[in-house]
């Protein structure tokens, strides 16, 4: 199954959060944008008296036609995580407390129903295929999951509120 991955985007998080939220936020962009969500592992080490150490592997793919389907793999890293219980609008909120790191891939897959395997006809006959025909419709595939994993990458440093109020063009444009 040939892929075409774009290059990771990574993000890098310290301080507080709140874990379940964040969780929501990536299930609720992958059901609007059509994509089965799919936690390949989880793992928690020991805790320490700094933290945990946490890991998870998630993955969502869409089926764009019958031939090509997008994925995305995020993998969370994080450490020190303690959980803290904070006052927010006057009610008590259990947060947590960490480092992160998120890593996003994304990739267009083809031939996902495997139709261009079995015989060595079919193999020939789907490297024809990817050779003379589809690596020129490529890009009409590879540009609208690239914006998406940016689009996705951005509601994380929103969530996380990692993005500034300001733009680097305001002084240029007379605003002040």
């Amino acid at each position: 199954m040939p892929t075409y991955p774009l290059e990771p985007i990574q993000l890098r998080y310290h301080g507080l959060f709140d874990f379940d939220g964040f969780y929501s936020a990536v299930i609720d962009w992958a059901k609007n944008y059509g994509y089965l969500w799919h936690e390949k592992s989880y793992k928690h080490k020991v805790p320490s008296p700094r933290g945990a150490e946490q890991e998870w592997d998630w993955q969502m793919s869409t089926n764009v036609n019958e031939y090509v389907r997008f994925v995305i793999e995020i993998e969370i890293h994080s450490w020190d995580l303690l959980e803290v219980e904070v006052e927010v609008e006057g009610k008590k909120k259990i947060l947590n407390n960490g480092r992160m790191l998120i890593k996003i891939e994304g990739a267009v897959e083809l031939d996902w129903q495997k139709k261009f395997t079995g015989s060595k006809f079919r193999q020939k006959l789907g490297e024809w295929y990817i050779k003379y025909y589809f690596n020129r419709e490529l890009i009409q595939y590879w540009d609208p999951l690239y914006y998406r994993v940016w689009n996705l990458h951005a509601i994380m440093k929103k969530y996380f509120d990692m993005q500034t109020k300001k733009n680097a063009y305001k002084n240029y444009i007379g605003e002040h």
